[in-house]
């Protein structure tokens, strides 16, 4: 019992000292018109998780009474948008002030999902140190070609169904500097293509849930900016590519064109892959195999 009590009262000790144990903090980054979350499960786990709030991604810059029902669309289509001007560059100095501010505290692992694999390629190109491994989730990894765009416009990106969100668009994007898509209306032509573009396989319930955490706005700069990493920073830190074989927005072959590039650019730091049966954005189902793969690379 004494042994116990002085091993406990040491550790107590340890911890008043600042001698803490290091802890896995999972980092991530959102996609188009996405907020800061992080995956709880994780935590539960025993990690550390944390979302990034990217510049003008707020919930309280971006909804206004115009967009609750009934919704004033003329008056929607007008406001000015807290992503105008924003770019890529915005979006990495915010990932790597988090990295940053979690280092301290252990390992960092900086996930990115769709759009957020831009980010995280260049916040481990400013950063390489402090990141241990990068996870790309159906993302975007920029190598061969500058940008998602150019990806877009590749045979393998030209099957997305990104192009079906078009309908759902409001106001002048030249105006408001900015893409701003009325996720919440009622028009079934687009629900019904939006569904097909980023949750085929989910429930309606599923699908609108997922709409409904959806930003209106995401900046007109991020998808065509020079994405690339360099070999000496971006190219050497352990990385991770999650596929998701239904996804209809990064189609898997791009997926696989991506990987292919990028593992040409550093063949001597390849991606692990993983494949999950997923559309682009994952049921809770789906996203629960994803939660295994990222608890399993910390073990």
């Amino acid at each position: 019992m004494f042994q116990m009590a002085a091993v406990a009262g040491a550790g107590a000790a340890s911890i008043a000292a600042g001698h803490k144990k290091e802890v896995t903090t999972f980092v991530f980054v959102t996609g188009s018109n996405g907020v800061a979350t992080a995956d709880p499960e994780l935590t539960l786990r025993g990690h550390r998780a944390v979302g990034v709030s990217l510049p003008g991604h707020g919930p309280e810059e971006q909804f206004h009474l115009a967009y609750q029902a009934p919704q004033d669309l003329t008056k929607l289509a007008a406001i000015p948008s807290p992503m105008a001007g924003v770019t890529l560059d915005d979006y990495v100095e915010a990932t790597v002030d988090t990295v940053r501010r979690v280092a301290r505290y252990g390992p960092v692992v900086l996930v990115g999902g769709s759009l957020g694999g831009s980010t995280i390629t260049k916040a481990a190109d400013a950063v390489p140190d402090l990141i241990d491994r990068l996870v790309y989730i159906s993302a975007y990894c920029c190598t061969k070609l500058r940008s998602p765009a150019e990806y877009l416009e590749t045979p393998e990106g030209r099957t997305s169904l990104v192009g079906n969100l078009l309908s759902g668009v409001v106001g002048d994007p030249r105006v408001l500097k900015a893409v701003r898509v009325n996720w919440r209306t009622n028009d079934r032509k687009f629900l019904e293509a939006a569904k097909a573009a980023f949750m085929a396989e989910g429930t309606d319930g599923e699908f609108l849930a997922m709409l409904n955490t959806s930003l209106p706005d995401e900046s007109l700069q991020v998808s065509s900016a020079d994405a690339r990493g360099r070999r000496s920073a971006w190219g050497r830190v352990p990385r991770v590519y999650i596929r998701h074989t239904r996804d209809r927005v990064i189609p898997p072959a791009l997926q696989d064109r991506m990987i292919r590039e990028a593992d040409a650019a550093t063949p001597g730091n390849r991606f692990k892959v993983f494949t999950v049966e997923s559309s682009h954005a994952p049921t809770p189902k789906a996203y629960r195999e994803i939660t295994e793969i990222l608890d399993r690379l910390v073990k």
